[in-house]
């Protein structure tokens, strides 16, 4: 069985490695071991990210420019390890490069001016409709009927987060349409549509938590009890919690994959360390199109596919 041929099949859309696993490792990671297809398509190798690595920045895109390639790679051991075999990239490696940011003094991020002017072929630079058109064929190869990629802001305001938001809606729109460029496949409408979220209460849970223990320095500025950051939503806003929280551990083993982005005694380790699996065990949505199916306690689905 493939990701195609499975009876159920989910789609996901981000706009570098790494995304994936920290949005949604665990639920891909549940699904794969309940035997629904599990579909990845990343937008661009990461080519501007930041290099943790010391004896690896060299790869740095004013230095050799090789970050792309590496990212590659971590990208394909993350996906080993939470059992995705299908993973491809947009229009095929390298069609599209990372566009790279830049960080607003409100503290979201833009993109970098110069990082556009110099490359042509930058996410937030694609046509839309061109961009769409490579989504379109593997959504009518695919088939999927649960899609998940980001809401309007890309969670941060990351541009190619936008820009991903953008073609992964504009492509689900465009694939059910059956005029639409036939050579690309038979029409085919994704039934439900879902926009990754980070829960406030938990946010605030774990930020009391580490805070508690005496760590100021993870998510420094954020205040349990005060504002939270852009990519923090709303309780009322969610409508699924997909707890997967079995499957933490290869969802930790996962982001280390992705090395030269994250840390051991970052964040996202830190928060995991002093509240538990629950930080990254259950992994939450906002719907953005289809009928939601059964409820839990708190309101919310438990599995992307309730209903269908």
């Amino acid at each position: 069985m493939t990701a195609a041929t499975a009876d159920q099949r989910l789609l996901l859309v981000h706009a570098h490695p790494d995304d994936e696993t920290i949005g949604q490792g665990a639920t891909m990671a549940r699904y794969v071991a309940e035997g629904r297809g599990v579909t990845l398509v990343t937008c661009t190798a990461g080519e501007m990210g930041e290099i943790l690595v010391p004896e690896l920045e060299h790869l740095a895109a004013d230095r050799e420019d090789g970050l792309g390639e590496h990212r590659r790679g971590e990208l394909a051991d993350a996906m080993k390890t939470l059992g995705v075999t299908d993973h491809r990239f947009l229009g095929g490696f390298g069609t599209y490069r990372d566009s790279g940011m830049a960080w607003h003094e409100d503290g979201h991020a833009v993109g970098d001016p110069e990082v556009l002017a110099q490359h042509p072929n930058a996410f937030w630079n694609a046509d839309l409709t061109d961009a769409a058109d490579h989504l379109v064929a593997i959504i009518r190869e695919v088939r999927p009927q649960v899609l998940v990629t980001y809401d309007q802001f890309g969670g941060y305001g990351h541009p190619d987060h936008i820009q991903a938001h953008r073609v992964a809606m504009y492509a689900a729109q465009l694939a059910a349409v059956p005029s639409y460029r036939h050579d690309l496949g038979e029409a085919w409408e994704i039934a439900k549509i879902y926009w990754g979220a980070m829960s406030e209460s938990r946010m605030r849970e774990g930020l009391r938590a580490l805070r508690d223990a005496g760590d100021t320095t993870t998510f420094e500025g954020m205040d349990p009890d005060g504002p939270l950051p852009h990519f923090v939503t709303a309780d009322t806003d969610l409508a699924a919690g997909v707890d997967a929280t079995d499957f933490v551990d290869q969802k930790m083993d996962a982001m280390r994959a992705h090395a030269t982005q994250i840390t051991t005694d970052g964040p996202f380790f830190a928060l995991s360390n002093n509240v538990g699996s629950q930080a990254w065990g259950v992994e939450f949505y906002r719907i953005a199109k289809g009928e939601r199916g059964d409820l839990d306690d708190n309101g919310l689905e438990t599995d992307l596919f309730a209903g269908l």
